[in-house]
């Protein structure tokens, strides 16, 4: 049997509407990163941004988060404990200590061009397309989709 050195616990949590979550209590493997400085822009300039646009389309991109592979070596320090056996993410899980900034680097990455030309805010995975022309709004939508899938 092989005991991954990085072995975080299960809790499972009632949230408010009486549903469960899982949570995995990842403060030791957390301690043991280095933090990732790239930190989160102030919303209040996020909105500030948007004014003299006069029409907006809010996109969010929580779905995304999920798609960001580990590396293979980095999957086993993901890993877990249920009272069944040993699991590991092959994905970013949401515990990890540089999971935000490690889905803004891939958001700024994915949308460069858009921000550049200032038709985008993004603000974690919350993503504002932006325009002073509705007829503009509905081009650069179809370009950014087409586009990015």
């Amino acid at each position: 049997m092989y005991h991954p050195n990085w072995l975080a616990n299960l809790e499972l949590v009632r949230k408010n509407n009486n549903e469960w979550r899982m949570c995995i209590d990842y403060t030791d493997l957390n301690t043991h990163c280095p933090k990732d400085p790239f930190s989160l822009p102030h919303i209040d300039e996020v909105v500030d941004s948007t004014a003299g646009y006069e029409h907006l389309s809010f996109l969010d991109c929580y779905s995304g988060y999920h798609q960001i592979s580990l590396k293979a070596d980095d999957q086993i320090k993901s890993s877990f404990m249920t009272p069944f056996r040993a699991y590991c993410y092959t994905t970013m899980s949401f515990g990890l200590k540089n999971a935000r900034a490690t889905y803004r680097h891939a958001i700024q990455q994915c949308l460069h061009d858009e921000i550049q030309d200032d038709l985008v805010e993004a603000y974690v995975d919350d993503v504002v397309m932006k325009t002073k022309d509705v007829g503009t709004l509905i081009y650069n939508l179809d370009q950014t989709i087409e586009c990015k899938s």
